[in-house]
């Protein structure tokens, strides 16, 4: 597929190697941006992260970084062509970034892929595996790139998900919001939703379906995700 389409934007996806994907689509959705007047995307892909984000609150400045040239293509191209070209769009690896004026919230699909083979896909690797961005590199630069009060958002499976919680600790942050998604009520949870705080307050732990028994997606992500998805 080389498009997909949404209420408010369109995100073609013909050079990107990671496409339009449930996961980007929970995190842009779910993601607290109460606080938020300036938000960094970091690896936006296609940029679908960015793009729910300022639909969702379209006072915000919002900026994405992008190390890969085609995925940055694409991009530009959904900025461009959505109803806020406004956008920022860098294309550098996260570790080069730096802004004098720190994000209120910082948000990341990253990569996650520690030791699993790799294809002959060179950019879908550098996607989709930790060997360009380190979960200890990502959290770093979250901590350059924020002040005390910001947040950062962030989805993994549930198993590199614990890394990256104990990782975040040994970097002074908290977990102050976790959502764990089960595809359907039979399945254990695959994926962890997660906020990221400097202030230490109790965490606010939830959970989410995404299918229902009838195959049908569940209430509970038609209510989180109806303002996107074009048939909901």
């Amino acid at each position: 597929m080389s498009g997909f389409v949404f209420k408010q934007f369109k995100v073609a996806q013909t050079r990107s190697a990671m496409k339009v994907s449930t996961d980007g689509i929970l995190l842009g959705a779910w993601a607290d941006l109460a606080t938020a007047q300036r938000l960094l995307d970091i690896g936006t892909g296609t940029g679908l992260l960015a793009l729910m984000c300022k639909q969702r609150k379209s006072s915000m400045a919002v900026s994405a970084v992008e190390i890969d040239g085609n995925a940055c293509a694409d991009a530009q191209q959904n900025f461009a062509n959505s109803p806020w070209p406004d956008i920022r769009l860098m294309q550098k690896a996260i570790q080069q970034v730096t802004s004098e004026i720190k994000f209120d919230v910082l948000i990341s699909n990253p990569p996650y892929f520690n030791a699993s083979l790799k294809g002959e896909d060179l950019a879908r690797n550098t996607a989709r595996h930790t060997d360009s961005l380190s979960f200890s590199e990502l959290l770093s630069a979250f901590k350059n790139l924020s002040h005390q009060n910001s947040f950062f958002n962030v989805i993994l499976p549930c198993p590199e998900a614990q890394l990256f919680i104990a990782q975040a600790q040994r970097q002074g942050l908290h977990l102050v919001r976790h959502c764990l998604v089960n595809t359907t009520k039979a399945k254990v949870p695959s994926r962890s939703l997660m906020c990221f705080a400097y202030q230490a307050e109790p965490c606010e732990q939830t959970s989410l379906t995404i299918h229902a028994e009838g195959g049908q997606y569940s209430d509970e992500y038609i209510a989180l995700c109806k303002d996107f998805y074009l048939k909901m």
